[in-house]
């Protein structure tokens, strides 16, 4: 089978340089256009990698106004899309308002026909390059998925999935500690579906969220005419995820009366709807998380030392999102491409600085800050890349408590650094070095020694 030649779109008005070119690159697929009309047209169909466009096209051949106007279209169309311009007109001024409206290179005539075709190799070889980096990225991004749901490439989330998946299988109630925005409920979403119930329903309740006297209906359920506006018979939310399972979300909210209740289905498994002295079976797991201290709850009294024993069965400590080394970047680069697709797919990535400030932010709205920061820039952008500045981040005060062990501090400082260069780049060994400052074997040995992974 032989070998496909890439697709090369040359723009030119004038016949006799359309003939020079036709044959210039016989390693290239060669389609020529004279306007504007015939450059979108092939650029849709052909969807050519490289684009070599004279500004001076009619029916403004002897200007610039035509050529720019096939350049803002083409950027528009397919911003990856590599273009090389070329004029006569006004060379300088031609050339920076070309770079600034996406041009990959400019070049003035006259043509040399070898020099110009050293810039469209490089400029397809860039594209290539590009575009394997994007296929690495979206293999990355599921490559770094735990639980099925969750990204991230830190070894404190990664300990804490695997931990999740241990206890998956089993009846074991589970209880989720952690600060708000750290992802308690996909973790939750995640043992679910890691378990033999995952056939069943997941239920998700917000204890905090529904008014005391409306909690005990929502859990447990109600029969007709057991209350004013009780019109019907209705289960309740332990009664819909059997055979499933129960995520109660910041149960320390839940009133001490019915933290007796939740407690008496906890050990017999029967429940009672409001209304009736029925007693029904139900195989639900439950799964709960908070962010408050409910060991200091017991001591007050507002929560019950029984509940908490047969809730914490199993208990798993979720780090905010500052103590996972690399995952910002790594979240924000998956949100960024859900919320461009979605809303804005002019955007295409991150600034440096962008990324810098995402690293050194101490997140102290956790995931859910970050998702909502990337999703406000994502929209309100008017760039290709999303800079710091719109996402409403400086970078902090890097001052911090001394570490008087220095070979500890260097292996701390190491390790950090090295995994926000390898989430930066997607994992690319290569380009991770070139971040870090140093040789791929160099990387190589600190990998090993560290005993972290790409």
């Amino acid at each position: 089978m032989p070998d496909i030649k890439p697709k090369l779109l040359i723009v030119e008005d004038d016949p006799g340089l359309q003939a020079q070119l036709k044959w210039a690159w016989p390693d290239f697929e060669v389609i020529i256009v004279g306007d504007k009309a015939s450059a979108i047209a092939a650029l849709r169909s052909e969807e050519p990698p490289v684009v070599t466009l004279d500004l001076g096209l009619p029916p403004d051949p002897d200007g610039t106004s035509e050529g720019f106007a096939v350049l803002d279209a083409i950027m528009a169309l397919k911003p990856d899309t590599k273009v090389i311009v070329a004029s006569g007109h006004g060379a300088r001024g031609s050339a920076l308002q070309a770079i600034a409206n996406g041009a990959y290179d400019f070049y003035q005539k006259p043509l040399d026909i070898e020099a110009l075709g050293l810039i469209v190799r490089r400029a397809l070889q860039l594209h290539q390059i590009e575009g394997e980096n994007r296929q690495l990225a979206a293999r990355g991004s599921e490559d770094n998925r735990v639980l099925g749901r969750m990204i991230t490439a830190a070894p404190e989330m990664i300990k804490v999935a695997r931990t999740i998946e241990r206890v998956a299988n089993t009846n074991v109630s589970v209880m989720l500690l952690g600060a708000s925005g750290t992802g308690k409920e996909l973790l939750a979403r995640g043992l679910h579906d890691a378990s033999d119930r995952a056939g069943g329903a997941f239920v998700a309740i917000n204890c905090a969220a529904i008014p005391e006297n409306l909690l005990e209906s929502e859990l447990f359920g109600h029969e007709k005419g057991a209350f004013t506006g009780a019109v019907k018979t209705t289960e309740g939310k332990i009664e819909m995820a059997g055979g499933g399972t129960l995520f109660l979300d910041e149960v320390g909210d839940i009133p001490l009366p019915l933290q007796v209740k939740l407690l008496r289905f906890l050990q017999e498994r029967v429940i009672e709807r409001i209304g009736s002295r029925k007693s029904i079976a139900v195989d639900t797991r439950i799964v709960c998380a908070t962010h408050q201290d409910l060991e200091a709850m017991i001591v007050a009294g507002s929560f019950r030392e029984d509940l908490f024993y047969r809730l914490a069965e199993i208990v798993v400590r979720i780090p905010g999102l500052a103590e996972r080394a690399g995952d910002p970047a790594l979240l924000a680069k998956a949100f960024l491409a859900r919320f461009a697709k979605e809303m804005n797919p002019a955007v295409k990535g991150f600034a440096s600085d962008a990324l810098a400030a995402i690293d050194e932010w101490g997140w102290p709205g956790n995931v859910r800050e970050l998702e909502n920061r990337v999703k406000r820039a994502v929209i309100m952008t008017e760039s290709k890349l999303v800079s710091a500045a719109d996402l409403d981040l400086a970078a902090p005060d890097s001052t911090g408590a001394q570490v008087l062990n220095l070979k500890s501090a260097r292996e701390t400082a190491d390790r950090r650094v090295i995994r926000h260069a390898l989430a930066r780049s997607e994992g690319n060994i290569s380009n991770s070095a070139k971040l870090l400052g140093i040789s791929r074997p160099t990387l190589y040995d600190l990998l090993k020694q560290y005993d972290m992974q790409a």
